[in-house]
């Protein structure tokens, strides 16, 4: 009875997410289907508010931006500034879940606000660092790509033939995600209780923090789920659902190091730098309680 139980409560607590994600997806796979590189050339010519677009469009509930930048990264389209500013401020399936739930909502608007203000402060604090090493080394900074060099974006994360389908697939995709993790997150509160979740990650947001920003560094929108569905059963502190979803750039890490394989070293130290910042940005916030 307790599993019957757990999934009647986890098929009533999801329906709601399901509209709401394809209503999100649809919007993201129209703006990210484009057949001229429009954001491409966009972005070549606005290179100096690249943090603040990047941390925009990270905002955007879906991982498919974070992709398509780490793509434009390895082509030397963006800055490390930008691309770091689209993973800070990256919550993946996050937003649309705290929606359905109409009392998160005043956390989820602090929660894309603070992102945001992270994302951009980080992204132009990277950028101004290697500018001044670059200025110290005597190094020429990355030329930027003239109007003969247009990079064409392949990328199977962003565009489709068919954007209602597509969108239809995402959001069938992350609706299992959610059914699922929410049905075990029932089943333990329905067996053993939140307990047993709260003495795993400890009542110390600061570990709280540490082991969350682990947990978004996994290449997969579940991740995301999984963090904001602990934060709703009230096992995790908004610190830590801030650093978790900073640290998650859903599967933007494995873009990177597919398409910017001859340096390796550099995927590492950007994936170093990325649970640095999230920590970072836990341990600020973990003052807020919402």
């Amino acid at each position: 009875m307790e599993v019957l139980h757990a999934l009647e409560h986890a098929l009533l607590d999801t329906i709601l997410v399901f509209p709401i994600l394809y209503l999100a997806y649809l919007l993201v796979s129209y703006f990210s289907h484009s057949q001229n590189n429009k954001y491409t050339k966009f972005l070549h010519h606005s290179k100096k508010a690249g943090p603040v677009v990047g941390a925009f469009l990270g905002c955007i509930p879906q991982c498919g931006f974070s992709s398509v930048m780490s793509q434009f990264y390895s082509q030397k389209v963006i800055t490390l500034g930008t691309l770091m500013s689209v993973f800070i401020a990256t919550s993946d399936e996050a937003i649309p879940i705290m929606i359905s739930q109409p009392q998160f909502i005043p956390s989820l608007l602090a929660l894309i606000g603070i992102k945001f203000a992270f994302g951009v402060i980080i992204g132009y604090s990277l950028d101004g660092v290697i500018y001044l090493i670059n200025r110290r080394k005597k190094a020429v900074p990355v030329e930027p790509i003239t109007e003969e060099v247009h990079p064409h974006v392949h990328n199977h994360h962003c565009c489709a033939k068919n954007i209602f389908l597509d969108a239809l697939k995402h959001t069938a995709v992350v609706f299992a995600y959610v059914f699922v993790i929410t049905f075990v997150l029932n089943i333990i509160e329905e067996t053993v209780g939140l307990d047993a979740l709260s003495v795993l990650f400890t009542d110390n947001v600061f570990i709280q923090v540490l082991i969350a920003s682990l947990i978004g560094l996994i290449p997969n929108c579940a991740a995301s789920v999984f963090i904001v569905e602990l934060y709703m059963s009230g096992v995790l502190h908004f610190g830590a659902l801030v650093a978790g979803l900073c640290a998650g750039a859903g599967v933007g890490l494995i873009v990177l190091f597919t398409l910017n394989y001859k340096k390796i070293k550099e995927n590492v130290l950007i994936t170093v730098l990325l649970y640095i910042f999230a920590v970072l940005c836990g341990f600020a916030t973990s003052f807020i309680s919402l």
